[in-house]
């Protein structure tokens, strides 16, 4: 996208901090807040941390070029442009923006989301009201939730009965649990660090961890009952506990981390845009018919 220069008239790529014709500064190149996430692969941490339902559900694709109707995006072309996009539901593309300024670009396609959020935070609590209201007085039914709970409030009647029942509904579940603990696995050759039931792999190349989005076929494998065949104390490379993925603390919808640089805790800023996973992100209601 191209604008004016208020000095000189020139038009110049959207973004630039200043004009490369009279050297101007430009308004517009200040848009980023130092918190917020500035290249697509900040932007990924950010989208990660927010607990975020798959970019299938939610239709913003970071890093890649989605040729689908009903998308938004943002990824780095061939001659280096950053583009800035929204793929219509009759699957025309409006571009948002295209240009070298990474930082504004991100920003776009950031507020963008914010937005989106918001607006789903927003259908979801008003579907939840609506549901909620009772019109009229209906006879109570027992349900097996009822039941389940009932016990519960045997410790005014029988402490020794409800200890023993509790027990048992802990034993119950931990026969379904088959997550992994946390920590560092090798399998096939490739190391990985598991924590807050998401995976992350080791780039041998860079020497640094990735937020692994194809975990499928690590969560077929590694399970609790297989906790020692691919289990590992420590790797070769650069620990996960000094990387910015690194949460010290259990895994929770406030999702923090942080490093030496940047304070990303997102209960500290941004709140608000931390998803529930307990909500339903519904896409077709998004407005995909408008340019942006």
């Amino acid at each position: 996208m191209k604008v004016k220069c208020d000095f000189c008239g020139s038009l110049i790529d959207e973004g630039l901090a200043s004009c490369p014709n009279c050297g101007g500064s430009m308004p517009t190149a200040n848009r980023v807040a130092p918190e917020q996430p500035r290249t697509i692969e900040e932007l990924k941490q950010w989208y990660t941390a927010h607990n975020l339902p798959p970019e299938n559900v939610t239709r913003f694709f970071i890093g890649k070029d989605i040729k689908e109707p009903r998308a938004f995006g943002i990824y780095q072309n061939d001659h280096g442009d950053f583009v800035v996009y929204k793929n219509k539901a009759n699957g025309e593309r409006a571009i948002r923006y295209q240009g070298v300024d990474e930082g504004y670009a991100v920003n776009e396609l950031y507020q963008r989301l914010r937005a989106e959020i918001a607006n789903q935070k927003t259908a979801s609590n008003t579907n939840v009201s609506r549901t909620s209201v009772n019109t009229g007085k209906k006879k109570k039914r027992w349900t097996i939730w009822d039941i389940l709970l009932l016990p519960l409030l045997l410790p005014l009647v029988s402490p020794l009965f409800s200890s023993i029942f509790l027990i048992a509904i802990v034993g119950l579940f931990s026969l379904f649990d088959h997550s992994p603990q946390k920590g560092y696995y090798n399998y096939n050759g490739n190391d990985y660090y598991y924590q807050g039931s998401n995976w992350y792999s080791y780039d041998a190349s860079s020497d640094s961890w990735d937020y692994l989005y194809d975990d499928d076929f690590l969560d077929s494998v590694i399970t609790d009952d297989t906790y020692s065949d691919y289990a590992t104390y420590d790797h070769e490379g650069s620990r996960f506990e000094d990387s910015s993925w690194y949460d010290s603390g259990s895994y929770s919808s406030s999702y923090d981390w942080d490093d030496d640089d940047d304070d990303w805790s997102s209960s500290s800023w941004d709140s608000d845009y931390s998803w529930d996973s307990s909500s339903s992100w519904d896409y077709g209601g998004s407005d995909w018919d408008s340019d942006w």
